[in-house]
């Protein structure tokens, strides 16, 4: 047995680990609250309350801030790190089935998603420590140090670009129905089946349309200079409030980011893990 195989061979193991199953199954009712309590925020800025963080950071904020809120935050971060220790091993061995340019794509969004986990356990322990933890606020600064060099606006131009493909993306995963894959289907009945393909569709809908709006104001953000638009979903959401049938839209996407909150309880069953 070569040294890669025999690597391969460890890490099948440790995929295949009951506890880490179980983790990563935990971890989605962490990854539900959070975007449960990210469309209440959605839905309050929707109403005119437009005050505090207007995404994931500022849902993990709400969270500390309930009873026994730092022991919430604890779980979400716990949770948060075995979904991106599952999806890097995902990634690095990818899931059992035909070896195809589809499968090394899925590997490939696996290793996205073991950095958006990883993120938010980071911006978890920030919160636990009382640091900022503003993904808006770093967002910005991190734009207006790449504008201040040369080139720097393209590189933010072109990582608005990006996130405008992720939101595209988001939508069509969604529309198209391509989480049904990850997904034991044949473990539900055909209620449950029904239930989880809408929220799933409206949920990916809802979160790319949100990604999508982030992504042209950072584009905004670059070709007018101005780092303040690059704020991320809550300058998206924002933004989105204060058009004018924009509370209207807004409120759509919220309810579309819940569905995707409750989706995530869905997961904790029936997930392909």
């Amino acid at each position: 047995m070569t040294a890669s195989s025999s690597a391969r061979s460890n890490l099948s193991r440790a995929a295949d680990s009951k506890p880490l199953e179980y983790l990563a199954r935990g971890g989605f009712i962490a990854y539900g609250v959070i975007h449960l309590i990210f469309a209440w925020i959605a839905l309050q800025l929707a109403f005119g309350d437009r005050a505090g963080e207007s995404d994931q950071s500022g849902a993990l904020r709400t969270l500390a801030q309930q009873p026994m809120g730092r022991t919430l935050v604890i779980v979400t971060v716990v949770g948060m790190v075995s979904l991106a220790l599952w999806q890097a091993l995902e990634a690095a061995i990818g899931e059992s089935g035909e070896r195809n340019r589809s499968a090394l794509a899925e590997r490939f969004i696996s290793g996205c998603r073991t950095v958006l986990y990883l993120y938010f356990a980071w911006v978890g322990v920030k919160i636990l420590k009382g640091a900022n933890a503003s993904t808006g606020d770093s967002q910005q600064q991190s734009a207006s140090s790449l504008m201040d060099n040369t080139g720097g606006r393209f590189l933010v131009g072109l990582i608005g670009v990006v996130v405008v493909g992720v939101g595209i993306g988001l939508v069509i995963y969604g529309v198209k129905k391509k989480f049904l894959k990850h997904l034991n289907t044949e473990q539900m009945s055909a209620s449950v089946h029904r239930t989880t393909r809408r929220l799933g569709t409206a949920g990916y809908s809802s979160k790319g349309v949100a990604y999508g709006i982030a992504g042209a104001l950072i584009v905004a953000a670059a070709v007018t200079y101005d780092p303040a638009k690059a704020r991320g979903l809550d300058a998206a959401l924002k933004t989105l409030s204060g058009q004018e049938y924009g509370p209207w839209l807004l409120g759509l996407v919220a309810l579309g980011i819940a569905a995707f909150g409750v989706y995530c309880f869905f997961q904790v069953r029936f997930r392909k893990v």
